[in-house]
């Protein structure tokens, strides 16, 4: 990340979800406070139910708090409305997820061709599944993919409209530990090459020591935000 102040994407205050199941309320944020620069690579670890996803989605727009805001380069997201989330999403925000969601039916160019046809300014498929270390695999289905592979495809999928913003929810959640570094390695070269502000959601607190910066969550609250001194580049990490 470069020296300076970096631009500030994300900005939240007093970020508060509540979930109400039928009589009973489930407090998912407790009144977060959040900036986000650009380029970051920021890992946010806690426990199940500590918050994590609950407030990547409010990020990304696939959600809204219960109370607070939540700021993307000065554009208050909480007085959108649903259309303008939409567009704000599909503009900005690539999302990977712990599972692919490919379409089984299409092949791996098919599958991030579905992005790259709605999008502005995109990357080609081919050039997108280059990134991932998948040029080789362009006609291959799902099926024919292996599960680090299809993630790599997923990846590519989420990064082809070229968006500002990369939120990945266990990314390598599903995956080995050497099939998981791939994936890591991945995401660390798109932060890197395209200066993607990119947040990671994980369990595993040895993902973390690659991150600019590592937020913990407990109970709907940023417990902890450190800043690594120094960053282990992904194909160093193991566990």
């Amino acid at each position: 990340m470069s020296t300076g102040s970096p631009e500030l994407v994300f900005r939240a205050r007093g970020l508060t979800k509540v979930y109400r199941m039928g009589e009973v309320e489930v407090h998912a944020l407790r009144g977060v406070d959040l900036d986000l620069h650009g380029g970051e690579l920021v890992v946010l670890l806690g426990p199940s139910g500590s918050g994590k996803s609950t407030l990547l989605n409010i990020l990304g727009g696939l959600d809204v708090p219960t109370a607070g805001q939540v700021w993307y380069h000065g554009e208050d997201l909480t007085a959108a409305g649903a259309r303008a989330l939409t567009r704000f999403r599909r503009t900005h925000v690539g999302f990977v997820f712990q599972f692919y969601n490919l379409i089984p039916s299409l092949t791996a160019r098919e599958n991030v061709a579905l992005v790259t046809d709605i999008a502005e300014a995109p990357m080609t498929p081919e050039e997108a599944l280059a990134l991932v270390g998948l040029g080789e695999r362009l006609d291959h289905f799902p099926a024919q993919l292996s599960g680090g592979e299809q993630q790599r495809v997923a990846i590519a999928r989420a990064v082809a409209k070229r968006p500002a913003v990369l939120l990945c929810d266990e990314p390598t959640g599903a995956l080995d530990s050497p099939t998981g570094v791939r994936v890591l390695e991945v995401i660390e070269r798109v932060n890197a090459e395209l200066g993607t502000t990119t947040v990671v959601i994980t369990h595993n607190a040895d993902i973390a020591r690659m991150a600019h910066r590592v937020l913990r969550m407990a109970d709907g609250r940023i417990a902890s935000s450190e800043a690594n001194p120094t960053r282990t580049p992904a194909r160093e990490l193991s566990w």
